[in-house]
């Protein structure tokens, strides 16, 4: 048995697993534009854990999403992560949010570029093969027309995450795929989760921090 909780709360998605050996067994989740992560995370943990007749007693590990995404939401995922593998006394797995983001992409050829959505033309990204090994590590970057065009020369690439809308106006290449409507979710989470569980890469629950890739800047209401 290896029994994980899974928790993704890098975007408006609200998502929760739980999982055994990889395998996802409940999940639940929504996308509220509102952020509503710090009413409904600790909703959605229970409620995962009653419809799979489990209790906190019965979990291995405590994954969570480590970023880049949004500063509030990743400190809302990590926060309740951490709480809960102290009290249990389990081990916290950290899980890159894009590379769980890539693994909804099923294809056996090309490249995957996971993208969450920046301020203005900025994007943050990684970049996959078909087989999920990076190839790029992550960055911010700011997209024109030229953006990926090293790797849309040579073969089809997928692009998926809320970034995709802004690069499809940009992007006009034959080679571009561009995947709409999808979020990070914890139910890729669980066996990237469960990899990591079974090699003991775990993190420390006092000291682990997300990656956020930039320094949160605070900005002035409009009201």
């Amino acid at each position: 048995m290896a029994i994980i909780l899974s928790l993704e709360t890098s975007t408006t998605n609200c998502s929760v697993s739980l999982s055994n050996k990889g395998e996802t067994l409940v999940l639940k989740e929504d996308n509220n534009a509102n952020y509503s992560h710090a009413e409904s995370l600790h909703m959605f943990i229970d409620a995962v854990l009653k419809t799979a007749k489990i209790t906190l007693k019965d979990l291995d590990a405590v994954a969570v999403s480590k970023g880049p995404g949004s500063y509030t939401g990743l400190r809302i995922g990590v926060s309740a992560a951490k709480g809960l593998c102290y009290a249990l006394n389990i081990p916290l797995i950290s899980v890159s949010t894009l590379k769980a983001l890539a693994y909804q992409v099923k294809s056996n050829k090309g490249t995957i570029v996971s993208m969450l959505d920046a301020r203005r033309l900025e994007v943050y990204s990684a970049i996959y093969n078909a087989s999920y090994d990076e190839i790029r590590d992550v960055e911010a970057q700011i997209l024109d027309e030229t953006s990926f065009s090293e790797y849309l020369d040579k073969e089809l690439v997928y692009f998926i995450g809320n970034g995709v809308e802004k690069t499809k106006r940009l992007i006009t290449h034959s080679n571009a795929i561009f995947i709409e409507g999808k979020l990070p979710s914890a139910n890729e989470m669980s066996l990237l989760a469960y990899q990591k569980y079974k090699k003991s890469d775990i993190e420390d629950v006092a000291y682990f921090e997300p990656f956020y890739l930039k320094d949160f800047i605070a900005l002035k209401s409009k009201k």
